[in-house]
């Protein structure tokens, strides 16, 4: 009988084994928060609440309206960045490879696909990051505050143009975004990311008019100012590094295949340790009987 349960006890180690190696913390994390500077003290505690850590135990940064002015001014109606900053980062950096991964506490704007592209864009590429307001807000401005709080863990400043391009992208993506879909408008803009070492040589008439046939592929007709919006975003791309922007799209898709793997192999292997000890629990019923601890 010893024996036997010393086997059984081993197979049940044996299957903690084979949980992917993704869902355990890997080599060095730094965190950092960034807090809107106009938050009151309740909404402070409600934001950090979102982040699921204690005020004080993170190094805290604080962003400021004029701050989000800066990447967002002339992108977006002045009504939209406001006059308060509230939008709230936490980022935790992750192992190289990991990808990002975006969680939204009130962004009623931004999704987490178009923040995904925005801040690869910029140069951020492996992190775990929370967006969180005290009330829903569109979030555009959380932007602001994950660069500030990737440059203080990196201590290395992101490329100017980069967080430029990022910026616009996430309002570009945003605007088409109501139109078409967020998936659809992410997928659109990422096709465009794709060709920048065709547009690099391509006329204006010539980009909008790849423009308009994607918009045909996704069956919506753009304006003209949009037509225009997105020329000048595939512009200000085109002066980042191509090949890396080539590579970070495949970064992106590795990143989604991993996750998507990554959840059926854990839910594989949760179906069969749930099956395993259920086996086991018959094993005793059948021993035992069924008044038995």
């Amino acid at each position: 009988m010893k024996k036997l349960l010393a086997a059984m006890l081993t197979l049940a180690v044996g299957f903690t084994l084979f949980i992917p190696a993704a869902l355990a913390d890997d080599g060095e994390e730094e965190e950092r928060v960034t807090m809107g500077a106009d938050l009151t003290d309740c909404q402070r505690a409600a934001v950090y609440e979102d982040f699921g850590i204690e005020e004080g135990s993170v190094t805290e940064l604080t962003v400021t309206n004029a701050e989000e002015r800066s990447y967002l001014e002339g992108l977006v109606p002045d009504g939209k960045i406001g006059s308060v900053a509230l939008s709230c980062i936490y980022i935790k950096t992750q192992a190289e490879g990991t990808g990002l991964t975006i969680e939204l506490h009130n962004i009623n704007y931004c999704t987490e696909d178009m923040y995904i592209n925005a801040l690869t864009t910029a140069g951020i590429t492996d992190a775990q990051v929370i967006v969180s307001a005290p009330f829903p807000v569109s979030g555009t401005g959380a932007l602001t505050g994950a660069y500030k709080a990737y440059e203080d863990i990196t201590g290395n400043s992101l490329s100017s143009l980069a967080k430029a391009a990022g910026a616009e992208e996430l309002v570009v993506t945003g605007e088409l975004a109501e139109y078409i879909g967020s998936d659809d408008a992410t997928q659109m803009i990422n096709e465009l990311k794709s060709m920048l070492d065709k547009t690099q040589g391509m006329t204006d008439d010539e980009v909008r008019a790849e423009i308009k046939n994607l918009a045909d592929m996704y069956n919506v007709a753009l304006t003209s100012a949009q037509i225009e919006q997105v020329l000048s975003l595939v512009r200000k791309l085109e002066g980042l590094d191509a090949d890396q922007l080539q590579e970070q799209l495949v970064g992106i898709a590795k990143a989604a295949q991993t996750a998507n793997t990554v959840t059926e192999v854990t839910s594989q292997v949760i179906d069969d340790v749930k099956g395993f000890f259920s086996a086991v629990g018959s094993f005793f019923t059948g021993v035992f009987g069924t008044d038995t601890e």
